[in-house]
């Protein structure tokens, strides 16, 4: 049996008159979409365009909540409770699912955005606000979330299915966590790389980690940014080097 991947990328971040990405050319590779929701990047009417060329495109749509956060786009920790992490994505969801119910599209799965990724993947009781959020959102919604953290352990607690994430443009450490943003190599910016990394990652269930060591990860969907500017090409490659090794790309939910 072929194996099955999904391809996600962080769309729809633009704000007002500021443009970020090329969502389209990278909508051509990916098969979901994570709608930035209006806290850390993305307004209503991104939020309609992005769903709307998500349904032309026949991508699945997700909710990408992050922290209150615009001028530092959600990737700054800010110190939360529980309960705001909550609220926070509670609001995000139902923001999203609204504008998707009125072109005729079911939400697939929530991932949370930037820091509050980050802060929920190593602290539970954070994951567990995110998740709780996610199954009172109702409609069978995935948690998405980074392979071997506490995302997984929150899914199981609230009973969500859970997608495990890997990143294709992202560095790892020996402990499975992502390199942060401010160390060098943090960001994978040739295509090949990372197209090689991600062949490895689904075929062999394992990532080189940025001190040499092995990595084991069994990822359901690898994410693509959508904001550097080799975004495009890091997608085409990924998708074209996946597929000639046998690899069917698909959104989680098994269509859009």
């Amino acid at each position: 049996m072929a194996r099955t991947i999904d391809l996600n990328s962080d769309l729809g971040e633009h704000f007002g008159a500021w443009s970020m990405g090329n969502d389209p050319a990278v909508m051509d590779h990916v098969s979901s979409a994570n709608v930035a929701c209006g806290f850390h990047a993305g307004d209503p009417m991104t939020m309609l365009r992005t769903v709307e060329l998500a349904v032309e495109r026949g991508v699945a749509v997700g909710a990408h909540p992050g922290h209150p956060d615009l001028v530092g786009f959600g990737r700054r920790n800010i110190a939360v409770r529980p309960d705001e992490v909550y609220a926070f994505c509670l609001y995000q969801i139902g923001a999203l699912r609204t504008i998707a119910a009125s072109r005729g599209v079911s939400l697939q799965h929530v991932k949370p955005h930037g820091a509050l990724y980050n802060q929920c993947a190593s602290d539970l009781s954070l994951a567990l606000a995110a998740a709780e959020a996610v199954r009172d959102a109702g409609g069978g919604l995935i948690l998405m979330g980074l392979a071997n953290s506490c995302f997984a352990r929150a899914a199981e607690q609230t009973g969500l299915p859970f997608a495990a994430e890997a990143f294709a443009d992202r560095a790892y450490q020996a402990d499975g966590s992502l390199v942060p943003r401010s160390r060098p190599g943090a960001v994978i910016h040739d295509p090949g790389e990372a197209a090689r990394r991600v062949v490895e990652m689904v075929t062999k269930g394992s990532v080189t980690a940025q001190d040499g060591s092995q990595v084991t990860l069994k990822p359901q969907s690898i994410c693509l940014h959508g904001d550097t500017s080799e975004a495009v090409e890091i997608a085409r490659q990924v998708r074209e080097a996946l597929e000639a090794a046998g690899v069917v790309i698909a959104p989680l939910s098994g269509g859009a």
